[in-house]
Order: structure tokens, then sequence, then C-alpha cells
């Protein structure tokens, strides 16, 4: 069977494959999703050599505990969890300094939403990506993957009012660097 036969395999067949050690179907379960895992990599890491160490600790996290998947909801949904959860990881493992926080009490309430238009997704990553780190995976939290101030405090081990300012430092933070570039 070629390679390309293997990727329309549906994923609970790759999935019940790789499970039993068939190298081909792990392969081609690897190939099936690197690429979009290594596009969530990208968001949060700060260059490629980190998005790829990311993916590629991602995914033997994925390969170790595929008996668990129980077929619940998407497979994708499921890794790009492990990935996402992978990198917050990484970046507690290289956050253990103490960074003074900026305790702010007004949020921004201004819309960016038409100057984002005018701007291409990867000048706006790249923006991100040079925020302080702890602002950024906190905005990247909050307005990528969805997670609540509170699940954010838990995952980075900080104070909901920390993640709450943190977001508001990256906002003010984004807002002048699009400015900048007008």
């Amino acid at each position: 069977m070629g390679e390309k036969d293997l990727y329309n395999k549906p994923d609970a067949v790759l999935i019940k494959k790789s499970i039993s050690g068939e190298r081909e179907y792990q392969e081609a379960l690897y190939r099936k999703y690197a690429d979009k895992m290594y596009n969530v990599c990208l968001i949060y890491a700060k260059n490629e050599d980190d998005a790829a160490d990311i993916l590629q600790d991602g995914f033997i996290k994925m390969f170790r505990n595929l008996k668990k998947f129980e077929g619940k909801g998407s497979f994708e949904g499921w890794l790009r969890k492990i990935i996402v959860n992978t990198a917050l990881e990484q970046y507690r493992k290289k956050n253990k300094e103490i960074e003074k926080i900026e305790n702010s009490k007004h949020f921004i309430e201004t819309s960016i939403d038409d100057i984002l238009e005018a701007i291409h997704a990867k000048d706006i990553i790249r923006m991100v990506n040079e925020l302080p780190k702890k602002a950024a995976i906190v905005l990247k939290l909050f307005s990528i993957e969805g997670y609540s101030h509170e699940e954010i405090s838990n995952e980075l081990n900080i104070s909901i009012g920390t993640s709450k300012s943190q977001l508001n430092r990256a906002r003010k933070m984004l807002l002048q660097k699009i400015e900048n570039m007008r």
C-alpha cells in the first residue's frame, strides 16, 4: 500500500494500527497532522526551532498516550490540546524568572478589528511574539484558545488579576505596535 493511500485511511484505522506498533501507520498519522500542528506551534513559539521542538515533544506525548484517546470528539482537537499543553509546559520551563507586572485598573475598550483587517496575519503573529513572554502567552490563550482568566491563572500559576492585567498590557502594547506601523 502506498504512503498516500495510508493518509486517506480514517483516523480510527490509523490510530488502531499505530497503537499496535505498525510504523507505517504511525508515520501516516504524523504526516496527516504535522503541518496543521506545526502552525499551532508557531503561534506559541518565538521562532521556528522552538516550534519544531514543541511539535516533536507534542507528538511524542501523543503517541505515548494514544491508547487513552477514547474517540469522543475529534482526534485533531485532542491532538491540538496536547500540542498547546506542550507549548505551555515549554513556556513554564523557560520562564522561571519573575517578571514585574503593571497593575492596571482600566482595560482597553478600543476596538482594533478594523485596524487588524488591514494587517497581514504574519505581521500580527510577529508583533505578538515580540511582546513580553507572559503578556504574549496570556493574550494567545485568551484570544486564540478561548481560555478564561481562571483557566489561564491555573495553567500559568498566576492570579486571575495578573492574567487580566497581562492581557490588558498585551493589548496596549499590540495596539501601540499597530499604530507605529501606520
